[in-house]
């Protein structure tokens, strides 16, 4: 009986193909994307909705409840499109990740900013932050990465100036003309100061955090950008990308997290990989 099993499972191994392999591979590496987006999203809440909803369906089928059978398979069907309206913010966030991992990375020919100013405006960020945490002046840093955000810089006033911890910490000093609002730095420059952010829809954000956060948070959400963001109330520093908001962060943490997000290595020592592992789901 082994010897039968042995060579039937000889038998249907010698069937695959190579490009059965290369397409359950690719299949299984979209799965597992998908996954991996929706797991930190509203989505998720959905997925195990959707899920309850199909075994239920199934199950009364099997024990022939054929109304319940009949409604939940018609509403499965209306849940499909109303998860593409309601859900639309996701979506969209799905496929700008989609080229931007893919097509945009694997055939992309522009330059990339040289490491060294990056590290550099990096430590004007941190120093800046830094002052004004001490100082409790809130401040909103919008940090571009891949995708454009030329729109929200049009919002604001253009400075096209150099990125120096002093002129980002005189920028958000209270009554200042430009104080109110976020900064967008591209291409190494403050491309403009007060700018209005998109404020986050998430109703699981928690109620405790300001319209300052919640507009970091919707920026993060809206684009790849990172956003640092000031506490004006505790002076605590926080880091929002992609939706999440890593808060309570010290001035070597800060850096160290933007360098990440930036993947760029230090030259003296590595930086460690699990920094902005930690999350504040409810913040």
């Amino acid at each position: 009986m082994f010897d039968s099993i042995y060579q039937g499972l000889i038998n249907q191994l010698a069937l695959i193909k190579l490009t059965d392999i290369i397409d359950v591979f690719i299949v299984t590496f979209f799965i597992y994307k998908a996954l991996k987006f929706i797991r930190d999203t509203r989505a998720v809440h959905l997925l195990k909705g959707l899920v309850v909803l199909v075994v239920t369906m199934q199950v009364s089928q099997l024990v022939s409840l054929h109304t319940v059978h009949y409604l939940l398979s018609n509403a499965l069907q209306l849940g499909l499109i109303a998860i593409i309206i309601v859900f639309q913010p996701e979506l969209r966030r799905a496929l700008e990740q989609l080229g931007r991992t893919t097509m945009g990375q694997w055939f992309s020919f522009e330059e990339r900013t040289d490491d060294l100013e990056k590290e550099k405006l990096i430590k004007e960020v941190k120093e800046s932050c830094l002052n004004m945490s001490k100082s409790r002046i809130g401040a909103l840093i919008v940090m571009e990465r891949e995708v454009k955000i030329g729109d929200i810089a049009d919002t604001g006033i253009v400075l096209n100036a150099d990125v120096t911890a002093e002129l980002l910490t005189n920028i958000f000093v209270p009554k200042t003309p430009l104080h109110d609002g976020a900064v967008i730095i591209r291409n190494n420059k403050i491309e403009a100061a007060s700018c209005f952010l998109p404020l986050s829809q998430n109703p699981n954000v928690s109620k405790e955090l300001g319209t300052r956060h919640r507009a970091g948070l919707g920026m993060s959400e809206e684009s790849d950008a990172v956003v640092v963001i000031v506490s004006e109330e505790t002076g605590g520093i926080s880091i929002a990308c992609g939706g999440e908001l890593n808060m309570r962060l010290s001035a070597e943490a800060l850096e160290n997290n933007l360098m990440k997000l930036f993947d760029i290595k230090k030259k003296d020592s590595r930086i460690k990989k699990p920094i902005f592992a930690r999350k504040e789901k409810n913040k």
